[in-house]
């Protein structure tokens, strides 16, 4: 990052974790199933995203794109007729980079019984200017005990993002120098 956009993220305020968390709803047709009657993981995963991309715009105050995703967990499985939640909210902030929890709830559309969490993932956005090049983010203030934990777990998560990738890093390195070629 430059000193230029170094000193504008000191100078952006922060955001508590309220002001962008959203939910997204959608009713499951047969249009999203797959040959076993049940939705598409694939269907699951575009709602995911697009409700954190909506989290990480608002948070961000501009464009963001999908940098990474990360434990994209299902639960349970998704049916035609279930009215499916995507909750998502900023669990963390960097310079210009935010990684956005995600909750995804199932209720069957015509009953009043209680929404499951039917999945969950954990995705990492970059905020961009109009050249596509990093730009800083508001830090998010957590207001909860429950955002201070999750703040603290996507610490930890962000921490194992970088080691894996340093030692994929090194690993393809140390293939290199050896001459094999993948």
């Amino acid at each position: 990052m430059t000193d230029q956009a170094l000193s504008a993220h000191q100078t952006v305020p922060s955001k508590p974790t309220s002001a962008s968390r959203t939910t997204l709803s959608h009713i499951m047709t047969a249009h999203d199933t797959n040959l076993l009657g049940t939705v598409h993981g694939g269907v699951i995963m575009k709602l995911v995203d697009d409700a954190a991309g909506a989290v990480a715009g608002r948070h961000s105050g501009g464009p963001a794109v999908t940098a990474s995703m990360d434990e994209m967990v299902f639960l349970e499985p998704v049916r035609v007729g279930d009215l499916v939640h995507v909750r998502a909210q900023v669990n963390w902030t960097g310079r210009s980079s935010m990684e956005v929890g995600v909750r995804v709830m199932a209720e069957r559309w015509n009953e009043s019984t209680p929404a499951t969490q039917v999945g969950s993932a954990y995705l990492v956005f970059a905020a961009v200017d109009a050249d596509g090049r990093p730009r800083p983010v508001p830090q998010v203030v957590p207001e909860t005990e429950r955002d201070k934990r999750r703040y603290q777990e996507a610490q930890i998560r962000r921490t194992h993002r970088l080691a894996r990738r340093r030692a994929i890093k090194e690993l393809r390195e140390k293939r290199a120098a050896e001459g094999i070629d993948d």
